[in-house]
């Protein structure tokens, strides 16, 4: 990967309109953005129905829908902006970290528009893409405010949970991660133990609607002096209360299981995250990924933040190709170019760029 012409937030950059494609894992998205901010189209195809009956993502199915489905996408959202490729700067695509399969299929996809187009072409990391969510506004709506440096960001979703601070624009420090499960994994393995929907978080946050958060004392793992996580204690905690229930023939109280298991998640995500922005002097908190789309989570982190927070609007919180295109523009403005003969990178780290 190129080296970037220019790093600092004070540098002024160029205007520029970049179409975007997402599709690391189960979504199918495209996008274009003007100035890493403004969207113009957002379209995401989902696969959530598709997977449901499997419990979880099958990756094989998942790169056979993507395939089905991207250049449908892509022309849907070139048609929304009203744009054609030659009315844009550059095109950004996933490069990783997601299920190999399915970063191949956006990927390919880029690059032949790349080719055919002549527009340069940006590899993302996913993981940063997340961070840039917190950006994004609608075309014709007001600005959103802005995100100042440095700031701690937490990522948390269905295969990442991390806590990286970010000192500008693409300076990042990963100060920890999950040790064993993410936390949107958490909830879909702890919503198949409660015969719940997938995908788990949005079951979850239902059920625990009409629950007690203080029903069951399930653990929270803070790891003292770590800026890890861990959610497979907690995961077992919920399972051996389950088999507790059902082998004593007593109703199994979902709604109360549910509302302590989202309470005990959202304490150390919350509190972990806060302890780190005061640790690193952080300016402002940025919440992204999947699981920044739970109201508990929003709710807790409005009540107990200090800091100004952004979180984006719940469009914006589940994987999309519009963050692509805003960490895709950073990145083109500041001069990165890829040469299109560039690999996915399943298992890339947001420590590497």
């Amino acid at each position: 990967m190129s080296e970037l012409l220019a790093e600092n937030s004070s540098v002024e950059l160029p205007p520029g309109r970049v179409l975007a494609i997402e599709s690391s894992c189960d979504e199918t998205a495209a996008a274009i953005v003007e100035n890493g901010r403004i969207i113009h189209s957002n379209l995401v195809a989902s696969q959530a129905s598709l997977h449901a009956q499997y419990g979880g993502v099958f990756p094989e199915v998942a790169s056979r829908q993507h395939i089905r489905t991207i250049f449908t996408i892509i022309d849907q959202s070139l048609k929304k902006a009203h744009v054609s490729l030659s009315d844009l700067d550059a095109i950004a695509v996933t490069r990783g970290p997601g299920l190999p399969g399915s970063l191949v299929v956006g990927m390919n996809a880029a690059k032949g528009l790349a080719i055919a187009s002549g527009l340069p072409l940006i590899g993302v990391n996913h993981l940063e893409a997340h961070l840039y969510s917190a950006w994004l506004y609608e075309a014709g709506t007001p600005p959103k405010s802005e995100v100042e440096f440095p700031l701690l960001a937490l990522i948390v979703s269905g295969g990442h949970t991390e806590l990286v601070f970010m000192e500008d624009h693409s300076k990042y420090r990963s100060l920890g991660s999950t040790l064993d499960d993410a936390a949107g994994e958490a909830f879909d393995k702890v919503a198949r133990l409660l015969n719940l929907e997938y995908p788990g978080g949005p079951s979850i946050q239902k059920a625990a609607e009409e629950g007690d958060v203080e029903a069951f004392d399930f653990p929270r793992a803070w790891l003292e002096g770590s800026s890890n996580f861990s959610f497979s204690g907690l995961k077992t905690a919920v399972l051996r209360e389950v088999q507790k229930i059902k082998s004593s023939r007593k109703p199994l109280p979902v709604s109360d299981i549910a509302a302590s298991f989202q309470k005990a998640v959202v304490d150390v995500l919350v509190g972990k995250t806060i302890q780190a922005a005061e640790a690193w002097n952080a300016r402002h908190i940025v919440v992204a990924g999947g699981v920044s789309a739970n109201r508990c989570l929003r709710q807790e982190f409005q009540y107990r933040s200090k800091l100004p927070l952004h979180i984006p609007s719940l469009d914006f919180c589940t994987d999309n190709a519009a963050m692509v295109a805003a960490a895709g523009y950073q990145r083109f403005a500041r001069g990165q170019r890829d040469d299109i003969a560039m690999d996915v990178l399943p298992n890339w780290p947001i420590s590497e760029l």
